[in-house]
């Protein structure tokens, strides 16, 4: 378990209410989204036991559970055998058996890759096929097909966030990032360590309902403490 950037989402969603600081190990760990978003949570994982069966990858090879620093943490290592049928991220891990409208989705990440201006992790949801998907691309800097949102119905993806930084300052330490889906609303919101103001946002309204994943577009990485809250639906 890995407790060195968590803020607790809290002090990031109740106005007046001052960002908490970093807790240590020690401190007990608080899941305030409940009460304040109305959403249970869904789905934890802190890969110490049981966890490569809670997950759906493109390709299981390409994914270990490793230790680091005496903590269990989720690695992709390897590029998978895996080609979308049009053109979207290769590696791709879901979460398994949870469909989400609303949710919110919390994790720590660490960054692997080469550093160059693509190096990237990404995040899935509103998940229904390998072709209709959205996902977030963290990428080192902005472009047509980097750092932003992404929309995919059938087609290449296409970029639709209609604000974003102009890059993710990766480096080789563990960040925390925070997406917020609303579907009523069409609210898309990706944090990245600053849980007060997001990194990206965009209102788009296509897919209400899906899975939710972590992986990258052709980069490695490594994932831990993952929290999904949500409100579960059915597949149509």
């Amino acid at each position: 378990m890995f407790h060195n950037h968590y803020i607790p989402l809290a002090a990031t969603l109740i106005p007046g209410l001052i960002a908490c600081a970093i807790s240590p190990a020690s401190e007990p760990r608080t899941d305030p989204a409940s009460t304040l978003l109305g959403m249970p949570l869904l789905f934890s994982d802190d890969f110490e036991e049981n966890s490569e069966s809670k997950w759906d990858p493109t390709d299981a090879k390409a994914w270990k559970i490793i230790q680091q620093n005496g903590n269990s943490v989720y690695n992709q290592f390897a590029q998978s055998d895996y080609t979308p049928p049009v053109r979207n991220p290769h590696n791709r891990n879901l979460i398994k058996n949870i469909v989400v409208g609303d949710f919110v989705l919390e994790l720590l990440v660490k960054s692997t890759g080469k550093n160059n201006a693509h190096r990237d992790l990404c995040f899935f949801f509103g998940f229904q096929n390998p072709a209709n998907l959205y996902y977030v691309h963290l990428g080192k800097q902005a472009d047509l097909h980097a750092n932003s949102i992404f929309f995919v119905n059938n087609k290449p993806r296409v970029s639709i966030a209609q604000e974003r930084t102009d890059g993710t300052p990766w480096d080789d330490q563990w960040h925390r990032v925070r997406i917020v889906r609303r579907v009523e609303s069409g609210e898309i919101l990706i944090y990245f360590d600053d849980m007060n103001k997001p990194a990206m946002k965009t209102i788009h309204k296509r897919f209400t309902w899906g899975q939710v994943g972590i992986g990258s577009f052709d980069d490695t990485g490594y994932f831990d403490e993952v929290r999904l809250w949500g409100n579960r639906v059915a597949s149509p």
